[in-house]
């Protein structure tokens, strides 16, 4: 049973179990309760010091993770059989016992597979022959007080022998925690009949059930950790790609093939060496994860957060390289991991598939009816693409691509054995790059109006994608280090193409009603797929991968078969992917310039088609809940005045006509009578009809009628077209009065998404606020609209110090901790005629945009309208000012004390102590 363990070195180093035995020996104690305290606690000494040696090994050696896990369980045994000896020898001697006495300590889970991290559970299991008997129970009862009194978290069973058959073959879970026994102390006969009856009595002929049994148990713990092995902050032991995933390869060799250790698997014929030894390396890589994470976090904690991959990263000594840094290329060796995890994982079904799963049908993978008629040397294997010989792809590597392109056109499956075969030959696409037959067929699969994510993933999977397009291959498995993206670059360009072919499908109209009628319009097809591909292509080089992207383009199209034009075009799209987005999240839509601006670098119909679709599919991809109505909305109020602006010329043509109709139709809405709307009309400026859609129009003037002579009125009201709540406030303007509301807001548990600020021609101040809740939901119970309205109403009458109630709100989220971000101000005076345009980057945390609001108060500056964009932990916050006078701010001091107010409050920790 040793040898499980030979890996370790010195291992009485890490506990001497005779020197401990000696010392057991000699304790003495007034009674049998005091006995056992006084061996625990040098048993628990001992545990201490054990664990404290290991760590300091995978301190020195941060990369044997096989190594850790093994001395952890080593250390348990040796524990284990001091206990079980001081138990029987000491505690309750039985100098005779009776047949019905035999008992054995077993191992179970991962600690029988002889793995431990320094802070998992341990699984422990009694076999006794039958019923268990007195002296038996005081045996197990003295053993697990030890262990709990030792803060050991004790996973344990005591069965016969009948039970622990009939439990195993009614609960899968039980079944493989027993599949893993392993002897650890006691009666070695009765452990040897414990075996043979699980493997006669409950392994015998039932492989195929377990098989299914586990891979059922996998797709479900898949889809519960997110069903992809690319999020960035993955658990490594639960996740797709995980340490889990290799148990499962290893439960079911094991069960099927009777294999003891993992190297079997070869004799088996489940991998080859070269795969074994891939096995080896991604379960090594993820055991010496796994314990820097139980030793970092002191629990069993097996999530990779944000805060911990920085901290990792540092323990296994990665460096910074120019354009990537430290954590990133630890994660980037992770994920790598996880994809080999993945790989093995086809290989090992394509055996199983062979050799257990019933004609037609297969593990995991559906049936297929429909087969092709031509297959162009390709062969089929019960409705799977396959090769006839080993020598195929090497024979002609143009056929490396088309593998994956009749299985696109035809709707089939890939077989496993191909699967293995185009990985193992991958780097024959390198000869094959500039080969026009080569190039047609992957755009084919690029373009494909059938599926092109899922053949593309397939693609990626076998390693030809990244031989093929090498720019591509720089960024498989790359993580980008924030909590915007959910994906790796390589994952989020994939996604991004299947939103593409789904919005064009007109699969996903109702959360895309615009981009699903313009897509039709699109002349060229093939440019966008391949500006969707290329767009984050440069990622990681250093320097803006917008504009390295676009070279990239350049280079990598004429290859592909585009057109000098379509290069062209591809590579504005990936130049400029990030300009809508940016333009209609951080810029006053309602400030013409900033239309005629975007208009004049966009230039096309065309292009602006392209661009808002790239834009869309760009930001669905990376990750869920990060679309939301809101976006929908002001990326088509851009579209179309970009629109109107590119149709009718680069005139601020229709203004006043757009502002005629918008008042027409409130007017038809409202059903006033004439004077009343004059009335309404000569009050409110021309910018503030441009800004606001006609339903904020309405519910505007019902509150101002309402209001009369009042000198404010507040309203809160669901507004499900933009996912948020609407809060207007309507009150008699005055300095500061913007920077009050956004404090009150966060009293209240709001975050604002979007401000409009107006002044009538009266002196009254009308603020239209977006407002969500820390989960990015609209606010829509009653008494939380009722708490935001309260607590304005007490900002604006100074009935409570707002720095108080700001400061007992919770603290800053820890995540975003995590990540450094340097405060920047950059302030614009040419993005507008009538205002100076200023944009703060800043770490996001409760109540910054109060914070920056009352900087600019203090700066005696107008604010007229704010914006407010966050993409994970950054914050990027927009504000349209103007002086007291109504005036650009041109003084070159002035500008520069606004620029270090707005650096010191965006820099801050939240500190609220200056603020009124």
């Amino acid at each position: 049973m040793s040898s499980r363990f030979d890996t370790v070195p010195n291992r009485r180093a890490i506990i001497d179990r005779r020197s401990l035995a000696d010392e057991l020996s000699i304790v003495e104690a007034k009674d049998e309760a005091a006995l056992r305290q006084a061996g625990t606690a040098i048993l628990k000494r001992a545990l201490l010091a054990g664990r404290a040696e290991i760590e300091r090994r995978l301190l020195e050696h941060p990369s044997r993770g096989l190594e850790c896990a093994a001395s952890g369980a080593f250390l348990i045994d040796q524990l284990l059989r001091l206990l079980w000896d001081f138990a029987v020898e000491r505690l309750h001697p039985n100098p005779n016992p009776t047949a019905a006495e035999r008992m054995t300590l077993i191992a179970v889970g991962g600690y029988g597979r002889g793995e431990m991290a320094p802070h998992s559970d341990l699984d422990i299991g009694f076999l006794t022959p039958w019923k268990v008997t007195g002296w038996s129970e005081r045996v197990i009862e003295s053993m697990l007080y030890s262990l709990w009194d030792m803060q050991l978290k004790v996973g344990h069973s005591s069965r016969s022998l009948d039970e622990m058959v009939r439990q195993a073959k009614g609960d899968v879970t039980v079944c493989t925690a027993l599949l893993e026994a392993r002897y650890v102390w006691g009666d070695i006969d009765l452990y040897d009949q414990a075996a043979a009856r699980f493997k006669n009595e409950v392994q015998a002929d039932t492989a195929r059930t377990f098989i299914a049994q586990k891979l059922a148990e996998r797709d479900l713990r898949h889809k519960k950790m997110g069903d992809s092995r690319y999020v960035v902050e993955p658990n490594v032991k639960e996740g797709k790609g995980g340490l889990r995933d290799l148990h499962a390869l290893f439960w079911i060799g094991k069960y099927a093939y009777n294999v003891r250790e993992p190297a079997e698997l070869v004799g088996a014929g489940l991998l080859t060496r070269e795969e074994f030894r891939q096995f080896h390396r991604a379960e090594n890589f993820l055991w010496a994860v796994r314990c820097h994470l139980h030793a970092l976090a002191r629990r069993p904690e097996d999530r990779l957060t944000f805060d911990l991959q920085r901290e990792i990263a540092e323990r296994m000594r990665f460096a910074d390289r120019p354009g990537k840094s430290r954590v990133e290329r630890f994660m980037h060796l992770y994920f790598l991991q996880a994809k080999t995890v993945g790989d093995l994982s086809g290989v090992f079904l394509a055996h199983l598939d062979e050799k257990f799963a019933a004609r037609g049908r297969r593990f995991g993978l559906t049936t297929l009816f429909r087969s092709p008629r031509r297959l162009k040397g390709f062969s089929l294997d019960r409705g799977r693409i396959s090769i006839p010989r080993e020598t195929f792809f090497a024979e002609d590597p143009v056929r490396l691509i088309e593998l994956f392109q009749l299985a696109d056109l035809h709707g089939l499956e890939i077989h496993p054995v191909a699967m293995r075969t185009a990985a193992r030959d991958a780097k024959l696409a390198d000869d094959v790059r500039r080969d026009p037959r080569a190039n047609a067929l992957f755009l084919e699969v690029l373009a494909s109006p059938r599926d092109p994510e899922t053949v593309l993933r397939w693609m990626n999977e076998a390693g030809v994608f990244g031989r093929f397009v090498p720019d591509f291959g720089r960024v498989v498995a790359q993580m980008q280090f924030d909590m915007y993206h959910h994906y790796t670059v390589d994952e989020h360009s994939i996604r991004a193409i299947g939103l593409l072919a789904r919005i064009e499908k007109g699969e996903l109209k109702e959360d895309h009603p615009l981009a699903t009628g313009i897509i039709a319009q699109v002349v060229s097809r093939r440019v966008l797929y391949v500006a969707v591909l290329l767009h984050d292509i440069a990622k990681g080089r250093g320097g803006d991968h917008s504009v390295l992207g676009a070279e990239v383009a350049m280079r990598l199209c004429p290859r592909l078969g585009l057109s000098a034009a379509e290069t062209e075009t591809v590579a504005w799209l990936v130049r400029h992917h990030l300009l809508m987005s940016a333009t209609a999240f951080k810029r006053d839509l309602s400030d013409f310039k900033t239309i005629l601006d975007f208009a004049e670098t966009v230039q096309s119909p065309e292009r602006l088609r392209l661009l808002l679709i790239l834009t869309i599919v760009d930001i669905r991809a990376v990750g869920p809940g990060v679309w939301n109505s809101w976006k929908r909305q002001l990326l088509g109020n851009l579209f179309e005045a970009a629109e109107e602006v590119l149709r009718l010329g680069h005139k601020q043509k229709g203004r006043s006509e757009r502002v005629a109709v918008k008042q027409a139709d409130l007017a038809e809405i409202l059903g006033w009578a004439p004077e009343r709307l004059d009335a309404l009309n000569k009050r409110l400026t021309e910018p503030y009809w441009i800004a606001e859609p006609l339903d904020v129009l309405e519910r505007n003037a019902r509150l101002v009628d309402a209001a009369g002579d009042s000198q404010l009125s507040i309203e809160a009201q669901v507004y499900p077209e933009r996912g948020a709540t609407l809060v207007t406030v309507y009150a008699s303007d005055h300095p500061g009065l913007f920077y009050r509301i956004a404090g009150a807001i966060h009293v209240a548990g709001g975050n604002i998404i979007d401000a409009r600020i107006h002044t009538t021609r009266d002196g009254m101040a009308l603020d239209n606020f977006l407002v969500q809740d820390p989960l990015g939901r609209p606010f829509d119970d009653e008494g939380q609209l009722q708490r935001i309205k309260d607590a304005i109403a007490d900002a604006l009458a100074n009935r409570s110090r707002l720095s108080d109630r700001l400061k007992s709100r919770p603290l800053p989220r820890l995540r975003a901790d995590a990540f450094t971000i340097v405060p920047n101000v950059l302030i614009d005076n040419k993005a507008s005629n009538r205002f100076t345009v200023v944009e703060v980057n800043a770490r996001d945390r409760p109540a910054l945009l109060f914070t920056l609001a009352h900087a600019l108060f203090q700066s005696k500056v107008t604010i007229h309208s704010a914006h407010v964009a966050t993409y994970g932990e950054r914050a990027v916050d927009t504000f349209y000012l103007t002086d007291l006078l109504g005036d650009k701010i041109d003084s070159a001091t002035r500008l520069k004390t606004i620029e270090r107010r707005l650096l010191e409050a965006a820099a801050g920790d939240g500190s609220l102590a200056q603020a009124a």
